[in-house]
């Protein structure tokens, strides 16, 4: 297996936090921004570019021959559903959801008066179907909501991540699938940490901007060849 870990793109709350360095008036599900838009269509013809012609020495550990992505799959948040939609479509893959995927924390505003999070449902089944017929939802998804949880403390979303990594290699771990899964960034630290056997709270902050892709090899040992990949953005999408 390989895995190509990918942070949605730019989303409203993360345009807020860019323009004020505040978190007041946040959404508890953003959209895309108009600028993750550009960024997820950049990042969809990129995964869809091959170029069975490149000359590549040994292994190609740079994709330049191309990606050859067999499985897309995305958190329920709305930021990563928007951009793994729009790489299903250009892979002309079906877009499978994968609620482990979501963000620390899960859906949430604060109380106005405690300032403590509060826990809020989550789209709907009929949501997804009516706006995303490309993705493939788990009988799980109802009309109430995929959250309708409490606000998730970051122990519980170490112990995910785990879950997460598991339930991967039973999924794929002994197949040569070519795997992208489309997350976010706090969760991507939670999983590298899992990986990489770094205890909780880990001592290192794993960078992931917006679309920034991490290759990850499982099938001769575990071996990185990058991480936060960006070359494919022109420099003003960097966010």
């Amino acid at each position: 297996m390989r895995l190509y870990f990918i942070r949605h793109g730019q989303s409203s709350n993360n345009a807020l936090w860019d323009a004020t360095g505040s978190s007041d008036g946040r959404s508890h599900d953003p959209a895309l921004s108009a600028t993750g838009y550009r960024q997820a269509a950049q990042l969809a013809g990129f995964l869809a570019k091959r170029d069975p012609a490149a000359r590549v020495a040994g292994r190609d550990l740079q994709n330049h021959v191309g990606f050859g992505v067999t499985h897309v799959y995305c958190s329920l948040m709305e930021r990563a559903v928007a951009t793994g939609n729009a790489v299903a479509e250009a892979l002309g893959l079906p877009l499978y959801a994968w609620p482990d995927l979501h963000e620390v924390g899960g859906v949430y505003l604060d109380d106005e008066v405690t300032g403590e999070p509060v826990g809020l449902p989550g789209s709907g089944r009929a949501y997804y179907q009516g706006h995303y017929p490309r993705l493939v939802l788990g009988d799980d998804v109802d009309e109430g909501g995929w959250w309708n949880r409490p606000h998730e403390s970051r122990a519980d979303a170490q112990l995910r991540a785990q879950r997460f990594l598991k339930d991967l290699l039973d999924r794929h771990g002994h197949t040569d699938d070519l795997v992208t899964v489309i997350s976010h960034g706090d969760f991507y630290n939670m999983f590298m940490a899992e990986l990489l056997g770094l205890g909780f709270p880990s001592p290192v902050w794993f960078s992931l901007n917006n679309v920034g892709i991490t290759r990850i090899n499982f099938d001769d040992g575990l071996s990185i060849s990058y991480m936060n990949r960006l070359d494919f953005l022109p420099r003003e999408l960097v966010t």
